[in-house]
């Protein structure tokens, strides 16, 4: 029996194993040396573009030939060629980040062996295929970094092709009425970015007001859902996700739809914003405002559209035209017009926006009794098809702030953020006056505390004069699809400081939730620009469902005082009861005259009826006396022409009594009777 031969250490297993695992890490730190060098490379690299950017800005002469050998070891270390100086900055990123991208047989390098190369780094260092250099992604993580003392909101983490949690993107609180834009095309996520500012805001106890162009911006009021998609998302961001309701108010314009009715009065509207909405021209415009000066003038309150059209209608009839006159540059001409832009407005459903209760824009600065700001959303599903109303009563409701709010200089929050959603709306076919009246709210309000964000596609829609004062902007992807959209996207990139992006490149490839950003810091001055994966509302991101938001709306306390709408005596039962007054003037004036033109025609029948009775009377006299004195002369002319004369007798008492003893006694009788005799 003989003894078992050892095996040889070539067959050992353990011996294999150890060789293999001895071949590993021998192989791991030869790529591990070989990224060191191409980092080493690439940081000289950096040096050498820095010096000849800084020599070509002082006229320096052109690089000599040690510059020129420095260039090309580093080339060689990185396993490279040399770049140009005057080659595209973009471009040697991208070769520098490409030339040490792979491991071993193309591997990609794993986070594990980049912190072995250099223990010093943080953990999350951005991967090797991003757009940035290493020093850019340390100078945007510097230019979001702000003091310890100030309050920020979280926009996300910045995105160097894979997220790098450690250079978080924020906007200091403070800076928040410094206004700002978010743009971006249809279904980019700018609804979710508008979201997530909402919530933070709220949550920091500043109130906020948003408009909810399509309603899915409800859902800031119930919990999010979590999912393993969206938690994956918010963990590579370093984002600490929890659902959370923020203390929501719904709203409607006019009372059309399920939130708290919001209504204006004609007179607080204005002749500007009015005519905005109605397409008027500069002429119109001018003598809209007149017709306000007349109305204010005679102490006509303009409520409702029922109440302007009545102004107008009487300024244009009959009983107006001498004052219409008296207007000077108003005339009937381009009085009609508005009149009939008015009536199609009014049964267009217009009507409904205007009237009384008028809304008080500082119920939208309140707070919960936790301390939590209030998110008043304005539900305007019902309106969508009256763009230009919409976004001018936003403009109003901004300007009513601007009237009622006190100056409050730099606070250390805002007192209001307001998000003007559809914001091309409100300059489409604007006015210069209407545009210089935007511009001076935006300038000015910003001192009241309040700060404004305009929400749209891209900030081309914005004038320049507006996009001068927004100091804030995160824009989300562009599409261009036609030569208009390519103007508009080099219009958009023209907007922007210089970074190390292809800006024109990268605004089409952002992803959707992703943005180009840059803010103002506390210091007031522009951040770098950063490509940003944005954070995930913690609120539901979808509407939230309609029985919550009926319930919602009946138990705010705001509904008693704005839920039934008052008609109030104002211009139209003013000029109807005048008008009617003058009615029944002219009523009373007429029946007088026609009782005095009655009463002289009687008289003057009466009077020919006198005069006819007075001759008829006359004649019948004449008749008469003229037959007496026919009778007479015949009597006298048969009474001499008798042919026997013969004495009269008379009787013996005529005898008697015509003797002169018997009237003797008679005389002395009767006076003795009467008292006529001598005593």
């Amino acid at each position: 029996m003989t003894s078992a031969v050892p095996d040889s250490p070539a067959s050992d297993p353990a011996v294999a194993a150890a060789e293999a695992e001895l071949a590993r890490l021998r192989a791991e730190a030869e790529a591990a040396e070989a990224q060191l060098k191409a980092a080493q490379a690439k940081a000289a690299l950096a040096a050498a573009e820095a010096a000849a950017a800084k020599a070509k800005a002082t006229a320096a002469p052109a690089p000599t030939a040690s510059s020129s050998e420095d260039e090309s070891r580093i080339a060689e270390a990185s396993g490279g060629t040399a770049p140009q100086l005057g080659a595209d900055p973009q471009s040697r990123t991208q070769g520098a980040a490409g030339s040490q991208a792979q491991g071993p047989a193309g591997a990609p390098a794993s986070d594990s062996t980049k912190r072995e190369q250099n223990p010093s780094e943080p953990a999350t260092q951005p991967t090797q295929d991003g757009p940035l250099a290493a020093p850019e992604v340390e100078k945007v993580t510097a230019g979001y970094t702000f003091d310890a003392g100030t309050a920020t909101l979280d926009l996300g983490a910045l995105l160097n092709g894979d997220p790098v949690p450690s250079a978080q993107i924020r906007i200091p609180l403070p800076m928040m009425n410094r206004h700002g834009l978010v743009a971006g095309a249809t279904g980019t996520g700018k609804t979710r970015t508008l979201q997530g500012l909402a919530e933070q805001l709220a949550a920091k106890g500043v109130p906020v007001f948003a408009a909810d162009i399509k309603g899915d911006l409800s859902g800031v009021a119930t919990p999010g859902e979590p999912s393993e998609k969206l938690l994956a998302r918010t963990r590579a961001i370093g984002q600490d996700w929890k659902p959370e309701a923020s203390v929501t108010e719904y709203f409607a314009l006019g009372g059309v739809g399920k939130g708290v009715p919001v209504r204006a009065t004609v007179s607080g509207f204005g002749p500007l914003l009015l005519s905005k909405v109605l397409g008027l021209n500069d002429t119109q415009e001018s003598s809209l405002g007149l017709v306000f000066h007349y109305a204010d003038a005679n102490g006509l309150a303009l409520v409702d559209l029922s109440d302007l059209r009545a102004v107008l209608t009487h300024l244009t009839g009959d009983e107006g035209k001498a004052e219409l006159k008296e207007l000077g540059g108003l005339s009937a001409a381009t009085a009609g017009v508005i009149l009939r832009e008015l009536i199609t407005f009014a049964d267009a459903g217009a009507d409904v926006f205007f009237g009384e209760p008028e809304f008080d824009v500082a119920d939208f600065i309140r707070t919960a009794p936790d301390g939590r700001g209030v998110i008043s959303l304005l539900e305007v599903p019902g309106v969508i098809d009256k763009p230009a109303l919409f976004s001018t009563f936003l403009m109003y409701l901004l300007a009513e702030l601007f009237e009622i709010l006190p100056e409050v200089g730099d606070a250390d929050k805002p007192k209001l953020v307001f998000f003007f959603d559809e914001a091309h709306l409100l300059f489409k076919d604007a006015s210069k006056d209407f545009l210089a009246a935007i511009v001076q709210t935006v300038r000015l309000i910003r001192s009241k505390g309040v700060g404004v964000f305009f929400v749209t596609q891209t900030p081309k829609d914005v004038p320049s004069d507006v996009l001068g004062q927004l100091g804030s902007r995160v824009q989300h992807a562009l599409r261009a699809f036609t030569p208009d959209d390519a103007k508009a996207l080099r219009a958009t990139v023209g907007t922007y400081p210089k970074s190390g992006y292809d800006l024109e490149r990268v605004l089409q490839e952002l992803g959707t939730g992703e943005a180009i950003v840059t803010v103002m810091s506390e210091k007031g001055a522009p951040t770098p620009v950063a490509w940003t994966r944005l954070r995930a509302p913690q609120g539901l991101m979808s509407p939230t469902p309609e029985p919550a938001i009926v319930a919602a709306v009946n138990a705010s306390p705001l509904l008693a005082k704005y839920g039934t709408a008052i008609d109030r005596e104002s211009a139209r039962e003013i000029l109807a009861k005048k008008m009617q007054a003058a009615d029944d003037a002219a009523a009373a004036e007429d029946a007088a005259l026609a009782k005095a033109k009655a009463d002289a025609e009687y008289a003057k029948q009466k009077a020919a009826i006198d005069k006819q009775q007075a001759a008829a009377d006359k004649a019948s006299a004449a008749a008469e006396k003229k037959a007496q004195q026919e009778y007479e002369r015949l009597l006298k002319k048969t009474a001499g022409t008798t042919r026997t004369s013969r004495s009269s007798q008379k009787s013996p008492i005529e005898q008697i009594l015509n003797s002169k003893s018997t009237q003797t006694i008679l005389g002395g009788v009767i006076r003795g009777i009467f008292g006529t005799g001598k005593r």
